[in-house]
């Protein structure tokens, strides 16, 4: 069995410390982005560690602030501080070109990773990607008695498919909205791959082909998984994501050696 990487922490300053877990390797360094309220324990997580360690590939997985083994409190955290906790820990901890896998938020977090260091990153993959879910997903189906506790209250409670309750703060709404990608050009000139679930409950079915409109980049390829659902966990769903991250490194490889260093 696969030997696992130790779990580590970045202290941010008059801050919270950030839990992450490394395991060197060759460039580039492929990064996992977990979705809202997940951590970096989740099963595609650990599962793709493997597969980079049997590759030889460095890789990295964390947690946001509020999230699994992260300090903070979740109700703190906006989508640009948890935007700021992965620039954080990549930054520290890995070198070079990065490719990035952001699963649900973590794919709208990706992108904006992307966008905030282009001289690094050189691939993304989204898995069920979700840019813009605070007001596509969330303020825009809350009915008017929500959005008025929202507004004078600061925070609604939501039920949960996937457990507990959970609390959606004012702040995290504003914030997205200083954070919203799907209205205009996003200008990234990577190759991107968007793999879909055919039945997820959760990311509408035509939110690829809308990511996929709005990138500016020539090489965006998209995948839909039969019968997969949200969380893409099954077997055959986490199968399908490492072939398309081994052509995707493939691609970039074959690149590399064609026109040297980027």
């Amino acid at each position: 069995m696969t030997a696992r990487s130790e779990i580590e922490y970045l202290e941010v300053p008059g801050c919270h410390r950030l839990a992450f877990r490394y395991s060197p390797g060759g460039q580039p360094s492929v990064v996992f982005l977990g979705g809202f309220l997940s951590d970096m324990e989740g099963s595609k997580a650990t599962a793709l560690e493997a597969f980079c360690r049997d590759r030889g590939q460095a890789y990295l997985r964390l947690d946001y602030s509020g999230h699994g083994r992260s300090g903070g409190r979740f109700e703190d955290g906006t989508i640009s501080s948890w935007r700021d906790d992965a620039l954080a820990i990549i930054d520290a901890v890995t070198e070079g070109a990065v490719v990035l896998i952001g699963s649900s938020m973590g794919g709208w977090l990706a992108l904006l990773v992307a966008l905030s260091r282009p001289e690094r990153v050189v691939g993304l993959i989204g898995l069920a990607a979700a840019p813009d879910f605070t007001e596509e997903l969330m303020w825009c189906q809350f009915d008017p008695a929500q959005r008025r506790q929202l507004m004078s209250q600061g925070v609604v409670i939501l039920p949960s498919n996937y457990g507990e309750t959970y609390p959606i703060t004012k702040a995290l709404i504003e914030d997205g909205r200083q954070n919203l990608l799907m209205e205009g050009p996003i200008e990234l000139g990577i190759p991107v791959r968007l793999i879909q679930g055919g039945d997820d409950p959760d990311v509408p079915a035509e939110m690829p082909d809308r990511i996929a409109a709005r990138l500016t980049s020539d090489d965006v390829q998209i995948r839909i998984i039969d019968g997969g659902d949200h969380s893409l966990s099954r077997d055959r769903d986490i199968e399908a994501i490492q072939s398309v991250l081994t052509a995707l490194l493939e691609d970039l490889e074959s690149k590399h050696r064609e026109t040297g260093p980027r």
